[in-house]
């Protein structure tokens, strides 16, 4: 009985080595050939802003902006307000829309229609989902906003 113990054990360590030959194998071609397809070409200059979007937040939270956004058709409207809730006037601001074809943005400047109130009309042609970007600046001051905004598809063409 000891004489086949003592010979099952060789083979037994040569199934688990071979077992475990087999796993890096797989574990190597799986790491070599799969993985996740990028869907943001732009995804590194956006984990580089990351930060500095988090230090804009924090600063207009300091100053007391705040950033309403509203969709109408193809119009984005914002109200800017402070702290107190006071509309701010003469804001300079824009609109960034990536490129589906290149890695530049397309900006679109905000045109103020009253106190505190700026809209932009988006481009026609433009349906889905579109991650954007707003910055809004006056006097130094800047907020900045990323959006993402969800557009009825464009009707078919017959």
């Amino acid at each position: 009985m000891s004489n086949r113990k003592k010979s099952s054990a060789p083979l037994l360590l040569a199934a688990v080595i071979a077992l475990f030959i087999l796993f890096l194998i797989w574990a190597a071609r799986k790491a070599s050939t799969g993985g996740t397809d990028i869907t943001d070409s732009d995804y590194y200059s956006k984990g580089l802003k990351y930060n500095e979007t988090l230090v804009e937040k924090r600063a207009a939270s300091v100053i007391g902006w705040h950033l309403q956004t509203e969709l109408v058709n193809q119009t984005l409207k914002f109200n800017l307000t402070d702290r107190q809730g006071e509309p701010i006037t003469g804001a300079n601001g824009r609109l960034a829309l990536p490129e589906a074809t290149t890695s530049q943005d397309h900006e679109l400047l905000l045109q103020e229609d009253g106190p505190g109130i700026y809209h932009v009309t988006l481009p026609q042609g433009l349906s889905g989902e579109q991650l954007v970007r707003i910055e809004i600046e006056r006097d130094g001051a800047r907020i900045s906003r990323q959006l993402l905004l969800s557009l009825p598809p464009r009707p078919e063409m017959r």
